[in-house]
């Protein structure tokens, strides 16, 4: 090493002539992490303040429904929306208060939150959920043909099983029951565990049927000793 050759003398002006040359490109970094570690604490803060005022806002619609009463709820859920419009809270909102448009049987206005949802909401199991209730609410509506184009089986994902026999249920709606067997024999077939299987043997024998087979048992084999 050279700094090995050098006399103390020699290495003192050496790093006097190096801190001259480099101290303003130090003090920047310094400088800059301090600003963006500050500026990360303040983001945390931040995102932690607004959490918190949109869950209190979420709570106010919350009590509203409980006490039923829907024109405050649905003032808070404006109030959420306007201020927290892509927070998971908002969309949580809407799929309460859709919830309490169809046990009224306001069916409109259930479609209406249940489809924003569908369409804003960041979460796909939360979009893919809106989307189940809104056929389910269109079903109700008589728009059997509209249930069938909204619930599109290929990009269904571990949702399939569950879109399968709303469409099922669509088909009986439409006195198709051929194509009402194929689709609850599609939802008993596939992987959807969500799915209420008793359910959906009894509606396709309904629909004139058979339930699959259970898959035999697999044998157990003898353990040796």
């Amino acid at each position: 090493m050279v700094e090995e050759y050098l006399s103390d003398r020699e290495q003192e002006e050496a790093l006097r002539s190096w801190w001259s040359e480099n101290w303003r490109w130090i003090a920047g970094g310094v400088v800059l992490g301090v600003g963006l570690l500050y500026g990360w604490n303040y983001y945390q803060s931040y995102r932690e303040k607004q959490a918190h005022l949109a869950a209190a806002q979420y709570a106010q619609v919350q009590a509203a429904l409980t006490s039923e009463n829907a024109e405050k709820a649905t003032a808070a859920l404006d109030g959420l929306a306007k201020d927290f419009d892509k927070s998971a809270y908002t969309h949580e909102a809407r799929l309460l208060v859709a919830k309490w448009h169809v046990d009224h049987g306001k069916f409109d206005e259930a479609a209406a939150l249940l489809r924003t949802v569908m369409d804003n909401s960041p979460d796909k199991e939360v979009a893919q959920l809106a989307r189940l209730r809104l056929a389910r609410v269109l079903l109700q509506q008589g728009k059997h043909d509209e249930t069938l184009k909204l619930l599109d089986t290929k990009t269904a994902g571990e949702f399939a099983g569950r879109e399968r026999e709303i469409r099922g249920d669509a088909q009986v709606a439409k006195g198709d029951m051929e194509a009402a067997r194929a689709e609850y024999a599609a939802a008993l077939a596939g992987g959807d565990a969500q799915i209420d299987r008793p359910l959906i043997e009894l509606k396709l024998q309904e629909a004139g049927g058979t339930t699959p087979a259970a898959k035999p048992a697999q044998p157990t084999l003898p353990v040796e000793k």
